[in-house]
């Protein structure tokens, strides 16, 4: 399993504490310090649920870009800028969950201790 997120953000701090306190072993990508490579961009896109965006539009990093008032591509914006991502993404295989949901956490939990 991976988390990509930051550091910095309580966000992602609380998905490491939620599966730290289950006893799932995970890889964490600080965004920070990390671009994902564009075929773990693919993937995580390809496995988003439809018409979920991935780009976060309330980010310091969007508003400076400019990209209320662009067309863009969201794969080109995120392999140039890593820090425009909603985080955590938590990828499991071919399921992804963005950002602060509980639910679908437990779901995987529940799913991975199954196997």
């Amino acid at each position: 399993m991976q988390i990509f997120g930051r550091r910095n953000c309580n966000v992602t701090k609380k998905a490491e504490r939620f599966f730290s306190e289950r006893r799932i072993s995970y890889h964490f990508v600080d965004l920070a310090k990390h671009t994902p490579s564009p075929g773990e961009l693919e993937n995580i896109m390809r496995s988003m649920p439809a018409g979920e965006k991935l780009i976060n539009t309330e980010s310091s990093a969007y508003e400076k870009r400019g990209l209320a008032y662009m067309d863009y591509d969201e794969a080109v914006e995120i392999l140039a800028n890593p820090l425009l991502m909603r985080t955590p993404v938590v990828r499991e295989g071919t399921i992804v969950i963005i950002g602060n949901n509980e639910a679908e956490w437990k779901a995987l939990t529940d799913k991975i201790k199954k196997n």
